[in-house]
């Protein structure tokens, strides 16, 4: 459902009606209410999300079987078990547990007494999986994620902020755009209204006229476009616009805060550290380091396999219920297996190896061009900046050639030619003080985006 509502902190200038969109509160939007915000917050979850699956794999396990047969009126056998496993993160097991058994047919290794049997041990990997394994792994790997997506999360925010910024950059180039044209249609208005009176009068010829006319129609032409880009750029604004859960439409007095502002927070001056701690390095690292504990697993698995089982068994007597240990009573046993030439587990770690390397080669690539990036946009900063200067004492000249230029068009001792061209001069003086601003300041912003500061 789409509605027209206003962000509570917006300012109203009760001298013009207008409602001010500042960058502040827009960006302030954006971060609580935009969906893209919202999805970035759930990678946080997810995180939590694996880490509980992980410390899954460490939760005790208990298990019941009750098996009974009964023929011919006679019970051929019950057995009954109960059995308590209790993992740890290295391959070593904790089992306990309680067997129950009866019957005529019984097999008779099975055979318990009548108060049954208790035992307690451990279960041990002692060459594949003792130090190295899927659950140490899976615990390790669910660190890392949560890294992982807190990167991720930065870099979605990044991302949606700065292309959010770039949007609120090129509506208000083109809302005070219109300003400037309002003045190019006035001066252009005027210019013809004194050109047909001179006509009127004699002193201007219909071809004088005619160009004047023309100059008008142009001012309104180029008005007409520019109305066309801030309709665009408005809506683009209002996509990025959202609250409890629904788009914003902006009311037609909404204007954006003025482009000489200083509106964007001062950044902090490029270091080494700048490329080191983005997230978008940060994330690639993690990824490495997701991939070098899965590697381990994979060397591991060219080791054999040896499992050891120990259980002290423990009986009951009518005489006490306390479980009587003795040494000589137990259980124990142990499985071996090994591939004989380890073509599956060889192959999975050298692909294991390659996939490494490729995430290295990214990481490198990535800092580089994050380096230069970051470099290049402070350099153009510093460009646009001069240019800025140089521009805005162009414009105060062209205004005073124009106004010069005006007198002498009121005397007789110019033409509209030449008005015009004092005109165009100092209009497109402006309109390229406004580009240059809305230049500058969305290379600010790519400078802000590339080291990390964008949102502080």
């Amino acid at each position: 459902m789409i509605f027209t509502v206003l962000v509570y902190t917006l300012t109203c200038h009760s001298q013009s009606n207008n409602i001010e969109l500042t960058y502040k509160e827009y960006l302030e939007n954006i971060i609580e209410y935009h969906p893209i915000a919202k999805k970035a917050n759930l990678k946080i979850e997810l995180g939590e999300a694996e880490m509980l699956s992980a410390k899954g794999n460490l939760d005790p396990e208990l298990s019941a079987d009750w098996n009974q047969k009964n023929f011919k009126d006679k019970l051929y056998y019950r057995q009954y078990q109960a059995k308590l496993k209790f993992p740890t993160k290295f391959g070593v097991d904790v089992v306990g547990g309680y067997e129950n058994t009866e019957g005529v047919l019984l097999n008779p290794e099975n055979s318990t007494d009548d108060f049954g049997l208790w035992h307690v041990g451990i279960e041990a990997n002692l060459l594949q999986g003792l130090i190295v394994n899927e659950r140490r792994t899976v615990l390790e790997q669910a660190k890392v994620f949560q890294d992982l997506v807190k990167n991720e999360q930065q870099m979605i925010l990044n991302e949606l902020v700065y292309n959010a910024s770039s949007a609120y950059l090129l509506w208000q180039q083109y809302y005070y755009t219109t300003e400037i044209l309002i003045e190019n249609i006035s001066l252009a208005n005027t210019y013809f209204e004194n050109t047909k009176q001179s006509f009127e009068s004699g002193e201007k010829t219909a071809m004088d006229t005619l160009e004047a006319y023309i100059l008008y129609q142009d001012a309104i032409i180029l008005m007409q476009h520019n109305e066309l880009g801030l309709i665009k750029y408005k809506q683009n604004v209002e996509n990025y616009l959202w609250y409890n859960n629904a788009p914003v439409l902006l009311q037609e007095l909404t204007i954006p805060e003025n482009y000489k502002n200083l509106f964007i927070e001062e950044a902090l001056a490029f270091d080494a550290s700048t490329v080191a701690n983005h997230p978008i390095i940060l994330a690639a690292i993690n990824k490495l380091s997701y991939f070098e504990i899965e590697q381990k697993l994979k060397k591991e698995k060219l080791k054999p396999k040896l499992k050891v089982k120990y259980n002290p068994l423990l009986a009951t007597s009518e005489n006490s219920i306390t479980p009587n240990y003795t040494a000589t009573n137990y259980k124990w046993g142990f499985d071996f297996s090994m591939p004989l030439f380890l073509r599956s587990e060889r192959a999975n770690l050298q692909k294991g190896r390659i996939k490494l390397k490729e995430i290295e080669f990214d990481i490198q690539n990535k800092r580089n061009e994050l380096q230069n990036k970051i470099e290049s946009s402070f350099q153009q900063q510093l460009l646009l900046e001069n240019q800025l200067t140089l521009l805005n004492q162009n414009i105060v000249n062209y205004k005073i050639l124009l106004d010069g230029e005006n007198e002498k068009f009121r005397f007789g001792e110019s033409s509209v030619f030449l008005l015009n061209k004092r005109q165009e001069k100092y209009i497109n003086g402006q309109l390229k003080l406004v580009k240059l601003y809305t230049k500058k300041n969305i290379e600010v912003f790519s400078y802000l985006y590339y080291s990390n500061q964008i949102i502080k």
